[in-house]
């Protein structure tokens, strides 16, 4: 099931209850105390039924977001719909325009991706992309420290809801859900040994949906004729075709034939 996109503005009340947390995380003891006894005496000179410990959070986090200085609703709406615009294009990921990711990928918020690769910044630069314009991405890495980068990346971008990172390759990962793409280095398969590579290749192909579309990139320096010909014969009944993908070398595309 597609994810449902947050409102703004619930996503406006998560950006200033984390801020208000990471400030009451880097201030000492001391500070929460005064400002609770600041709250206390604002609340004593209004007209209130009772003190109660609710209504003194909620006083406290008023102060400090005061002192933080915190945008309006309003204001932060601007900045984050200025933010968002910058995120879909696919140049400030560093991808081109006509690449085959922005060609062949109907992004909505309908759309289930699988991002694979082996320590390239192949998975961060698509991952953030396709989520920025509306896709549940999935990021598949074998090594720890990558996929931290892209989640941290994601998180930084406020756009973590729709990026799941996992720990592991091609060949220890299966698809719960039906998938609309998949997009991978070379280098992802390549890892894998001749039949383990079928076997997997094999269990995407019938995870993805009917018109959905399989991307391998290759590195500009390892155009890899060989292993493109031999993704071909395992492509068999899909329409393939390999692309030039500026300074990235080749794109492998594989679309599955609707029933």
């Amino acid at each position: 099931m597609a994810h449902t996109p947050r409102s703004l503005r619930h996503e406006f009340a998560l950006y200033v209850e984390q801020e208000i947390e990471d400030y009451k995380e880097s201030v000492p003891r001391s500070v929460l105390l005064s400002i609770g006894d600041e709250a206390v005496a604002s609340l004593g000179a209004q007209a209130q039924f009772a003190l109660t410990e609710l209504l003194l959070w909620e006083e406290v986090d008023r102060i400090i977001a005061r002192r933080l200085r915190l945008p309006t609703y309003d204001t932060w709406k601007r900045r984050r719909l200025r933010l968002l615009a910058k995120y879909k294009n696919p140049a400030h990921w560093g991808i081109a325009a006509d690449a085959p990711l922005v060609r062949e990928i109907r992004a909505s918020p309908e759309t289930r991706v699988l991002v694979a690769g082996v320590g390239e910044a192949v998975v961060e630069g698509a991952a953030l992309y396709l989520a920025a314009n509306g896709c549940d991405v999935t990021t598949l890495e074998p090594g720890e420290d990558a996929v931290e980068r892209v989640i941290h990346a994601a998180t930084a971008a406020g756009l973590a809801e729709r990026v799941k990172g996992h720990v592991a390759g091609l060949g220890d990962w299966a698809p719960e859900v039906a998938l609309h793409a998949v997009v991978c280095s070379l280098a992802a398969f390549e890892q894998l040994a001749p039949a383990e590579r079928a076997r997997v290749i094999a269990t995407l192909q019938r995870a993805t949906v009917d018109g959905g579309v399989h991307l391998v990139q290759t590195l500009a320096a390892a155009p890899a004729t060989r292993s493109l010909d031999e993704l071909r014969a395992v492509y068999d009944g899909w329409d393939v075709d390999v692309a030039a993908d500026l300074g990235a070398g080749q794109t492998f595309m594989a679309r599955k034939h609707v029933a």
